[in-house]
C-alpha cells in the first residue's frame, strides 16, 4: 500500500521546500521547507489522491518515455514528467515485477540519507540531472524529512505493479531533457513537459 499526497498538498509543500531551499542558498536540493500543518493524507483519501494523480497524467501517452530495468526483474516505466507552475516537476510511472516470483524492494531505492531512510521504503534516492545547467535535483521532502514520492511498499508479487510518483525542484524552463537516476537502475533520459 502506498501513501499519497493530494496534488494541492504536494504543490504547497514543494513550493515551500523550493523557497526555503533557495533562502538557504541551496541551488538544487530537495531538503527542508514545507508547512508543519501539512500532514500526509490518511488512507481514507487514497481515492481522492489517485484522482489527483490521474488528472496530473492527463494528456500523457500510455507509452512509457523511459523503461529502466533494475535488479530481480524490477522494471520502472516512466510515463510522464510535468513541470508545475509552483516550481517543481512531478514524474509519474509504474514500478513492475517482471519476474516469476515475489521480489523484496531493495532498501537502496530510498537512497542513503538518514532522514529519508528513517521514513521507510520509498523512491527517495532518485535524482534528476540537468547536464545543460550542470545541476542535480533531489526528491523534495517535507519538514519531517518525508520524501515527496511513493512510499510504504516493501515487496511486489510476481506480475504486480504499483503506480509511482516523485517530485523534484524544477530545472530552468530552458532545460527539457534531463537524466532520471535511481539507485540500482540504469539512468534514462526523460522529457519534461509543461
Amino acid at each position: 500500500m502506498s501513501m499519497r499526497f493530494t496534488a494541492k498538498a504536494c504543490r504547497g509543500m514543494a513550493a515551500l521546500a523550493v523557497v526555503s531551499g533557495l533562502a538557504l542558498g541551496a541551488t538544487a536540493c530537495g531538503g527542508g521547507g514545507g508547512d508543519d500543518d501539512k500532514k500526509p493524507q490518511s488512507s481514507s483519501s487514497a481515492s481522492e489522491a489517485g484522482e489527483s494523480q490521474q488528472n496530473t497524467q492527463e494528456g500523457q501517452s500510455d507509452e512509457p518515455m523511459a523503461e529502466l530495468k533494475g535488479p530481480s526483474g524490477l522494471l520502472l516505466q516512466i510515463t510522464g514528467a510535468v513541470r508545475d507552475s509552483g516550481g517543481f516537476v512531478t514524474v509519474n510511472g509504474a514500478l513492475k515485477n517482471d519476474s516469476g516470483s515475489s521480489v523484496v524492494i531493495p532498501s537502496a531505492l530510498s537512497g542513503n540519507e538518514t532522514e529519508i531512510i528513517n521514513n521507510g521504503r520509498s523512491l527517495g534516492g532518485a535524482t534528476l540531472v540537468d547536464s545543460k545547467s550542470k545541476k542535480r535535483y533531489y526528491v523534495l521532502r517535507d519538514t519531517e524529512g518525508r520524501p515527496l514520492t511513493t512510499t510504504g511498499f516493501s515487496s511486489l508479487k510476481a506480475g504486480d505493479s504499483i503506480d509511482v510518483f516523485l517530485q523534484f525542484p524544477a530545472p530552468p524552463a530552458s532545460s527539457t531533457d534531463v537524466s532520471f537516476q535511481l539507485p540500482l537502475f540504469p539512468s534514462g533520459v526523460i522529457k519534461i513537459s509543461g
